[in-house]
């Protein structure tokens, strides 16, 4: 049914296939991994408010830092997504 609702709609809608979850070709599990690695793997938040203030303030400096968010495509087998 979807490929057929997509086929019927091709003027309203394009696909982009992206990689499935794998650390290597998905730049948002590299951006999960470094979140679990150097933010919630440091800290160890006692609760479910900790976790989400630590995970937001770990974020927040990621997206502070272009630098360091150009390093999440850097990676031949990611630059699709650059």
């Amino acid at each position: 049914m979807v490929k057929e609702w997509i086929a019927e709609h091709t003027d309203r809608i394009e696909l982009f296939l992206l990689p499935g979850n794998n650390l290597k070709l998905n730049t948002d599990e590299l951006v999960n991994q470094d979140v679990k690695t150097n933010a919630v793997g440091k800290q160890r938040p006692l609760n479910v408010d900790q976790l989400e203030d630590t995970v937001e303030d770990y974020l927040l400096k990621r997206k502070n830092d272009p630098e360091q968010v150009k390093k999440y495509f850097h990676g031949k087998r990611v630059r699709h997504a650059a």
